[in-house]
């Protein structure tokens, strides 16, 4: 039996389970019998997420955390779950998880079978040398995002069909490092890539929206609309949470004081960058350093 605590909801959650009937037409459909999704959604800041499975289930669970962090056991081995982080729980296998009560996670996280699993995660195995962590891909989300409209629209075969070979593009995205979405012919998303790109070059900075529309020769309201429809960010939280994800990057590898670490991210005032560095992770730059060397 599971064990759960868990909240009624976490605002902004979105969660879609098959039917059985739908998931047996799967596994015997010639197109996605080999991979197909069960159950899919969103949580986000879930605090109070917990779950435990003394048997595991009958599918493998992938889970990618973007935002807080949590923590997992899988048969009794201890995983942590950091930002930027993907994971799959093998199927049939005892494992429990919980998102940090100070930091709570927001993850999208998909139920998926089929007869190519067992190899899927054999690559995984494989393959997942950085404990996860993978760099963020805006269209990752995009690709999630049409699975889930696709599987909350119709039950259609043709569009179940094509949900779940876009699923299986998705998850392979992951484990294979993601090398499908190097091209790009699409010039909006080159576009919202140039950006992110822009932003990452320059952490150390501080820009308002409007300067960095006027730096791509666009309108802020155009440029915020086209990277929130792309990334599920607003340009400013985008940029403000890689600043925060670099810090901790200082913080954990380097001997930089907090000072430091605040005018490495471009912000002047350092109690400033505390209280947003707490924002973000749900814990002090000085505690998570602490932590980070217990």
């Amino acid at each position: 039996m599971d064990n759960s605590t868990v909240k009624d909801g976490f605002l902004g959650q979105k969660m879609i389970v098959l039917p059985g009937t739908i998931k047996l037409e799967l596994s015997k459909n010639l197109v996605c019998k080999s991979f197909f999704i069960t159950d899919i959604g969103f949580y986000p800041n879930a605090l109070n997420h917990y779950r435990a499975r003394k048997k595991g289930v009958k599918e493998y669970i992938f889970i990618y955390c973007v935002e807080g962090k949590g923590r997992m056991k899988i048969q009794g081995k201890k995983v942590e779950v950091m930002p930027n982080s993907y994971h799959l729980i093998p199927r049939d296998t005892p494992h429990e998880y919980e998102s940090d009560p100070k930091s709570p996670w927001s993850i999208y996280w998909m139920h998926f079978g089929g007869s190519s699993t067992d190899w899927l995660y054999k690559r995984y195995t494989e393959f997942n040398s950085d404990n996860g962590v993978v760099a963020f891909d805006s269209q990752r989300i995009d690709l999630f995002n049409e699975i889930y409209q696709m599987y909350e629209s119709e039950y259609t075969i043709p569009k179940l069909e094509l949900a779940n070979i876009t699923g299986f593009k998705f998850i392979s995205s992951f484990i294979y490092g993601g090398q499908s979405f190097n091209i790009d012919n699409q010039g909006k998303t080159n576009m919202v890539n140039s950006v992110i790109e822009f932003l990452m070059n320059n952490l150390d900075q501080t820009f308002k929206s409007e300067e960095i529309a006027d730096h791509f020769n666009c309108s802020p309201s155009y440029l915020f609309n086209l990277f929130k429809r792309r990334t599920g960010y607003s340009l400013i939280h985008f940029f403000n949470l890689k600043k925060m994800q670099k810090a901790c990057e200082y913080l954990k590898y380097t001997d930089l004081s907090i000072k430091e670490i605040s005018y490495k991210t471009g912000i002047q005032d350092p109690l400033y960058f505390s209280r947003a560095f707490k924002k973000y992770f749900g814990i002090s730059p000085k505690d998570y350093r602490n932590e980070q060397k217990e």
